[in-house]
């Protein structure tokens, strides 16, 4: 019986997932907003290198997860796993919230949402 509730749940989760999972990005993304635009310099110069246009790399896909800013702040503040933590020094406050803006950007890029 657990069995049988394990795979219908497998299966339920999987069916919410996002198509794009861990598709690389396609395409450019256009009518970026200024915080944006500031994201994806910080994202260039700190992330690309690992989630290469938000897809798997040597870090996993940025493109399936959908984390709020705050998520998105925190984890790069504190690091995860083999993801080091990125201080005031290295990306300032102002520059963590344009990288989440552009984060969110690209996760949507693609997809019918907002």
């Amino acid at each position: 019986m657990k069995r049988l509730l394990f795979v219908a749940l497998a299966l339920g989760l999987t069916a919410c997932l996002p198509l794009r999972r861990d598709a690389p990005l396609v395409g450019e993304l256009t009518n970026l907003t200024a915080s944006e635009e500031r994201g994806q310099l910080v994202y260039m110069a700190n992330c690309q290198q690992c989630h290469p246009g938000g897809a798997a790399g040597v870090g996993p896909s940025l493109n399936d997860k959908p984390l709020p800013h705050l998520a998105i702040r925190a984890q790069t503040r504190a690091g995860l796993g083999a993801m080091p933590a990125f201080d005031k020094s290295e990306i300032s406050d102002a520059d963590l919230d344009a990288l989440a803006d552009y984060v969110v950007r690209l996760r949507r890029q693609g997809t019918s949402a907002p």
